[in-house]
C-alpha cells in the first residue's frame, strides 16, 4: 500500500472541500466524531454496553479526516506546524529527542 504525507492527504481535503464546507461546518462534523470516539472507547472499557458495530479504527481516521480538512482550506501546513510545535514542546518539557532529531536517527 502507498505510503500517505500529511501534503498529500491535505492537497487532497482542499480540492474536496474547495467549495464546500467552511471551518466552522468542518469543526462540527469534528466534534460529532470525537464524540463518537468517545463512545466507543467507553464501549471497549466496558463502560457502556457494546452494540457490536464499534470501530475504534474507523472513528480515528473520520476524527483525522476532519482536523486535517479544516487545517488544508485554512492553509496551513501540517507537516511544519507539527514539527515547530514539537520542538516547542520538547523545550518547554524538556524532552529529547525531539521528532525532527527522532526522525534523523539521532534517537539511538
Amino acid at each position: 500500500m502507498k505510503q500517505l504525507t500529511f501534503q498529500e492527504l491535505q492537497s487532497y481535503l482542499a480540492l474536496k472541500y474547495k467549495e464546500g464546507r467552511s471551518s466552522s461546518a468542518l469543526f462540527m462534523k469534528l466534534v460529532e466524531e470525537m464524540g463518537e470516539v468517545a463512545e466507543v472507547l467507553n464501549q471497549l472499557e466496558g463502560r457502556k454496553a457494546n452494540e457490536g458495530n464499534t470501530s475504534l479504527e474507523k472513528e480515528l481516521v473520520d476524527v483525522i479526516h476532519y482536523a486535517v480538512a479544516i487545517a488544508s482550506i485554512n492553509g496551513i501546513d501540517l507537516t511544519n506546524a507539527i514539527f515547530n510545535k514539537d520542538k516547542q514542546a520538547a523545550m518547554k518539557y524538556h524532552q529529547s529527542p525531539n521528532l525532527e532529531e527522532f526522525l534523523a536517527g539521532e534517537n539511538e
